[in-house]
């Protein structure tokens, strides 16, 4: 089997796709809150996007240049999925976490599978089956079992405060973007994607302007070079190709359903480099998350 004959496989897989999306969307959610004093927010998400889009017109100038029309007439969806699934969705959540502990940021994001099957409602009427909303009902519980480390006493000492609220919406913007990904136009993966990127980029540039020249400027010293490398690549192109095309396979209500594993690797992540050690809450959240999963994304 060819190298070219592997990847198309690959990238018939939306399990496998979907999971190596929350992998990488893990540690981009760890990096934002590691670097939250250092790296300013907005500027990590304008130089994300950029560098990012740099990196793919390497690849996608061929495509490009065969999908400028089809990208012009549909520039309007293209432009509405660049502004809330790429500027607003990753500024947000670099925001939010300047000013709230990951512990809340997480359980904010466990929302998401919801909030796409409310929208996939209102906008498109799209219903699930019993067996689906229970599947969604379990892996949510799951996530929160992680997040709360096996205590509901933790949920109740809780406290929302500035930084939590601009989450939601960011989580709000990402769950109208998975829904309205249906619309996108019909063409190359890496067009479609450094147009979104470039656009996303664009749109920000004159808020990390203001950023900038407000006091809170960059230092492109060692650890931003790191940080911005590592969300330009990873959450960046390799997981929005990873997610899209897993929605376009399984659909956007199936395909959130995979964010409830950001808990398990994060969890995962903070073992492996941070020496925490594996506790019963972690399995029992496991076994609840995979559970769901499989009964969510069962075919009706």
């Amino acid at each position: 089997m060819t190298g070219t004959a592997r990847s198309r496989r690959l990238f018939d897989r939306p399990y496998l796709l979907l999971t190596l999306t929350i992998l990488f969307w893990s540690g981009n959610f760890i990096i934002g809150r590691a670097v939250h004093g250092h790296v300013p927010p907005v500027g990590l998400a304008f130089w994300r996007w950029f560098g990012g889009c740099v990196l793919l017109l390497v690849f996608a100038r061929p495509p490009l240049l065969r999908d400028r029309a089809a990208l012009l007439r549909s520039w309007r969806v293209v432009l509405l999925l660049s502004a809330i699934g790429i500027a607003a969705f990753n500024s947000l959540v670099y925001v939010g976490l300047q000013s709230t502990e990951a512990i809340n940021g997480l359980l904010m994001q466990s929302t998401m599978p919801v909030m796409i099957v409310g929208m996939s409602y209102l906008i498109f009427r799209e219903t699930v089956s019993p067996l689906q909303g229970l599947g969604v009902a379990v892996s949510l519980a799951g996530a929160v079992w992680i997040v709360a480390r096996g205590d509901p006493s933790v949920l109740a000492t809780l406290t929302l405060n500035g930084g939590d609220v601009v989450i939601v919406v960011a989580v709000a913007c990402y769950a109208t973007y998975s829904t309205l990904l249906r619309k996108r136009p019909k063409v190359d993966p890496f067009s479609f994607l450094a147009v979104t990127f470039g656009l996303g980029a664009l749109i920000l540039l004159p808020f990390y302007l203001w950023e900038s020249f407000s006091g809170n400027p960059m230092r492109f010293d060692r650890t931003t070079l790191l940080a911005c490398g590592y969300v330009a690549v990873f959450p960046s192109i390799l997981a929005y190709l990873c997610f899209n095309r897993g929605v376009e396979l399984i659909g956007a209500n199936r395909a959130g359903q995979f964010v409830h594993l950001m808990p398990v690797f994060g969890s995962g992540m903070a073992i492996l480099f941070l020496g925490e050690s594996f506790q019963a809450f972690h399995a029992v959240g496991m076994v609840l998350i995979l559970s769901g999963i499989f009964l969510a994304t069962r075919r009706r």
